[in-house]
């Protein structure tokens, strides 16, 4: 079994869990379940930099990364730095998240908020709406192609825009459906935890240009991003490289500045 696997496996139970205590009319009742969403998609077409920034504590592969910081302190500073919009890591077992995370950004800024999670079922969108999220994250290795129709369709009945995750060309092709926003591509892969920018190069021709095209996972250097839109990224999901700082805002600020200058 890969990591993912197991991420996957965890989370069908703790989903389980959930419906028990929290029922799907608890979370339709919250607060911001009826606000309009903030359009990552278009931030990302409309702007040259293209950069969400992560607030992520941990991971499978790198272990602890950073605890020094508030999630009021880092989505702040990434949205100050010039950030298109944020991702906010929402597991708890594996990346140290929760939704709590979710709704502290969403009262701390104004830009798309993504929930980074492993979505399953209908009942983790309702959660994103109802915590604040403006997008959400389908990865196709853990889904069936009517499984991302499916909670695709659901996400936009709801206002929220769709970013897919894809590692490989056959993730895309069985992937690819009007009910998307966004197509991202994870550099790192699910096997190996290698980390190669050749994946986004390799599929970008792939992509149909109707959806906005992002690169994910590796991203570190300015020459990086600058080469990835050549081929066509207006996204770049960058994490680690400002979360392992002593201050991910200002590392964002200064990577950003540096881009557009």
């Amino acid at each position: 079994m890969t990591i993912l696997d197991h991420i996957i496996t965890d989370k069908k139970r703790e989903v389980q869990l959930k419906k028990q205590l929290i029922p799907v009319s608890q979370l339709e009742s919250s607060v911001l379940f009826g606000e309009r969403t903030h359009s990552l998609s278009k931030n990302l077409r409309n702007n040259p930099i293209g950069i969400i920034a992560e607030h992520k504590r941990r991971s499978p592969s790198k272990q602890v990364i950073s605890h020094a910081f508030s999630v009021e302190e880092v989505v702040t500073g990434y949205q100050n730095a010039g950030a298109s919009g944020i991702s906010v890591l929402t597991d708890g077992k594996y990346f140290g998240g929760s939704l709590d995370d979710l709704l502290l950004a969403k009262a701390s800024v104004n830009i798309p908020l993504l929930r980074k999670e492993f979505i399953i079922d209908d009942y983790q969108i309702l959660e994103a709406k109802a915590y604040g999220a403006d997008v959400i994250l389908l990865i196709a290795a853990c889904l069936t192609r009517n499984e991302i129709k499916h909670l695709s369709e659901f996400a936009q009945s709801l206002g929220l825009e769709v970013l897919l995750e894809v590692h490989n060309r056959e993730e895309l092709e069985k992937s690819i459906m009007p009910s998307l926003d966004m197509v991202g591509v994870n550099n790192r892969s699910l096997k190996t935890f290698q980390v190669s920018l050749d994946t986004s190069k390799v599929l970008a021709s792939y992509i149909p240009d109707e959806f906005v095209k992002v690169s994910e996972s590796g991203i570190s250097s300015i020459g990086a991003i600058v080469e990835l839109q050549q081929f066509g990224y207006q996204g770049f999901l960058i994490g680690e490289h400002f979360m392992k700082t002593d201050n991910p805002g200002a590392s964002a600020s200064k990577f950003i500045n540096v881009l557009i200058s």
